[in-house]
């Protein structure tokens, strides 16, 4: 297919069902849009305050945030890209990307803010 890179399988083998390369910028995600969807920014801030709701530790100081609430606090995490979070896309066929939330949240800042 046009615009894939080389996916190595399991075993190392060409052409596999394995991950493709894990991205670190922009031009490499090969699988869906190169920003973070408005429902992958969902779950994961969803997923992120559920766990600090069970005691997990904040990745931030509590004040830098300016607010207790648990879903504040993840989304502020969200939004600057310190979660060591990946999102796994796949298409039918069987192609699979992880690609870090870093990379996302950076390019969804440059296509949306200008």
């Amino acid at each position: 297919m046009e615009g894939f890179k080389e996916v190595v399988g399991e075993k190392g083998e060409k052409g596999g069902t394995g991950y493709s390369v894990y991205p670190k910028y922009v031009d490499e995600i090969e699988i869906g849009p190169p920003f973070l969807t408005k429902y992958e920014r969902a779950r994961i801030i969803g997923v992120r305050a559920l766990q600090l709701s069970y005691g997990a530790p904040p990745l931030i100081p509590v004040e830098v945030v300016g607010s207790t609430s648990f879903i504040d606090i993840a989304r502020y995490e969200v939004d600057k890209g310190i979660l060591p979070v990946s999102v796994y896309r796949y298409t039918g066929p069987g192609r699979t990307q992880s690609i870090p939330l870093k990379v996302l949240v950076e390019s969804s800042k440059r296509i949306f803010r200008g």
